[in-house]
């Protein structure tokens, strides 16, 4: 017996939840609750996502954490909850293709030789002072790291970084001199 002819048989319980589905309206937004218990259940696909467009677990769990974030951030904008998966892995899929944007504009910068280079030895010494930037940027905290890259690399100002960033210009300038302070501590340490 097939399940609609028992609900027909018993009083329609699963007719009555089938017209209640139907005529349930839709909820403007996801809830926090709602989107936490999605992010927890379905963490590690997202994560297995991400390993597919990214290479190295770190930047795998960033982008699946942020992804969140920004979710949640956005999830008044999630009309339907049943939705709220498929925003969180857009969002991943989007982060990933930033990342790997970002990865590429790095590798390009890194690889272009310095024109005006007098000699052999030079270029190798810039090589070194290079490579010792790259570990010693490693080594400071994350978002010391993020703006000194934003404020330096891609020459913004303290307001832009402090947009991008989600904190105050007085975070940018603290995290900024705090930054350079451990860098030049670091690369002074690299060279000697």
């Amino acid at each position: 017996m097939r399940d609609g002819d028992a609900a027909a048989r018993d009083g329609g319980p699963a007719t009555a939840a089938g017209s209640a589905a139907e005529a349930a309206p839709v909820v403007a937004g996801t809830t926090v609750d709602h989107l936490t218990a999605t992010y927890q259940a379905h963490y590690r696909s997202l994560l297995g996502l991400a390993a597919l467009l990214l290479d190295d677990t770190a930047s795998c769990e960033d982008v699946v954490q942020e992804a969140f974030i920004r979710v949640h951030s956005a999830r008044n904008r999630v009309r339907d909850r049943e939705k709220t998966l498929a925003y969180l892995r857009q969002t991943v899929v989007n982060l990933s293709r930033s990342a790997l944007r970002r990865r590429i504009l790095g590798l390009k910068l890194l690889s272009k030789p310095m024109p005006d280079m007098a000699s052999a030895e030079e270029g190798a010494y810039d090589q070194l002072e290079r490579d010792d930037l790259i570990k010693s940027m490693r080594g400071l905290q994350r978002r010391q790291r993020e703006v000194l890259v934003l404020r330096y690399f891609a020459d913004m100002t303290e307001a832009q970084v402090s947009e991008t960033l989600g904190i105050s210009i007085g975070s940018v300038k603290a995290y900024g001199s705090r930054g350079i302070a451990a860098l030049r501590v670091a690369m002074e340490a690299a060279q000697s």
